[in-house]
């Protein structure tokens, strides 16, 4: 039986990805947050957790052993060589995890892969297709405003240190738009119908 067609899906905070990837998941089909999972396994992975602690020391986890975020960011945007030593631990373990998730939905026509930073498909990754979700600046900044604990400078301010909308654009082969006079489910059907259409053989 062929792999999966893999489909990465990628966009700012705010622009609804999250959303995008839950529709895809009501109409069956196997999601991955790469995100979620490098947190899951940067506490559960004894081989992760060992590694980040030989480079960023004991304080790297709590009393309680929880990764400590707060800490640890403080150390590594910093230093850019401990933060690109801390991303040659944690990439790698993703990766094996997204193998082993992907070989598990083998029946599956497409799974959906889910990451704040993604490349054009096939560069360093495996995947077939990336569909960027964008979203106009000031309804993002409205949306996390409503959901999260942030002041707006703050938000602006992980904006600014996020990729930008036009470097998005040039990994994107899908765009969906999820600005308020654009309905996101025909969007996310037509491209179910064209990932079903498509033979990957």
């Amino acid at each position: 039986m062929s792999a999966p067609l893999q489909i990465g899906v990628t966009g700012g905070i705010g622009s609804g990805k999250s959303v995008v990837c839950e529709l895809f998941s009501c109409l069956g089909v196997p999601v991955y947050n790469a995100d979620i999972r490098a947190k899951w396994l940067t506490n559960h992975s004894l081989e992760v957790r060992s590694a980040v602690t030989a480079l960023l020391g004991p304080d790297a986890y709590d009393a309680a052993g929880k990764y400590n975020t707060s800490y640890v960011a403080s150390i590594v945007f910093k230093d850019e060589f401990l933060l690109k030593k801390l991303n040659q631990i944690i990439h790698p373990a993703v990766l094996r995890d997204t193998e082993d998730w992907v070989s598990k939905h083998g029946k599956s026509h497409y799974v959906i892969k889910e990451a704040a930073i993604m490349n054009r498909a096939g560069e360093g990754n495996t995947l077939d297709f990336v569909i960027v979700v964008e979203a106009e600046v000031n309804l993002r900044i409205a949306r996390i405003l409503e959901r999260d604990q942030r002041s707006e400078s703050e938000i602006r301010a992980i904006i600014e240190r996020q990729v930008s909308d036009d470097a998005r654009k040039k990994v994107a082969d899908f765009v969906i738009n999820n600005n308020e006079n654009s309905a996101l489910i025909p969007q996310v059907m037509q491209l179910h119908r064209q990932f079903l259409a498509f033979n990957k053989n």
